[in-house]
């Protein structure tokens, strides 16, 4: 095998394993319940936080809340708030709203999915929602587990 050769198959190699991480990326969220929190506004009652949740689990969802842990900008914990998303079938994406009363957005600086506080579903064990769990933000308030 000639240099230009050997050359060529290392580009090659090196190519096919820095496009492979990426593939399992993308295959991750394929069997996962996924929470992003897309908008937090003021509201007549406080502060509302908007999620978009996506049902990638085997089965569909009968009921799911979460325990959310709300910080200060300064870091305290501010409140501890269960959220229930209600019925999720399996494949679909939803919004769903949630008022919290007196709470201030101006002061909300980091939101934490303390537990899920129940988790029941066709073929779903109790823990797939939180172990299963992946979280995004596109709100400006830092987000995730």
């Amino acid at each position: 095998m000639g240099v230009a050769a050997r050359i060529s198959l290392v580009l090659t190699s090196a190519l096919f394993l820095a496009v492979a991480p990426a593939s399992a990326q993308e295959e991750a969220p394929t069997s996962s319940l996924w929470l992003e929190l897309n908008a937090v506004q003021p509201s007549e009652k406080g502060c509302r936080l908007t999620f978009v949740v996506g049902n990638r689990l085997p089965g569909d969802i009968e009921r799911v809340a979460f325990e959310l842990a709300l910080f200060g900008k300064a870091g305290s914990v501010d409140r501890l708030a269960v959220l229930a998303f209600q019925k999720m079938p399996k494949g679909k994406t939803k919004v769903s709203r949630f008022d919290i009363a007196g709470l201030d957005c101006a002061t909300l600086g980091r939101v934490l999915v303390n537990e899920a506080t129940e988790c029941v579903g066709d073929g779903i064990a109790p823990a797939d929602c939180m172990r299963r769990l992946s979280t995004a933000t596109k709100a400006g308030v830092e987000f995730g587990t």
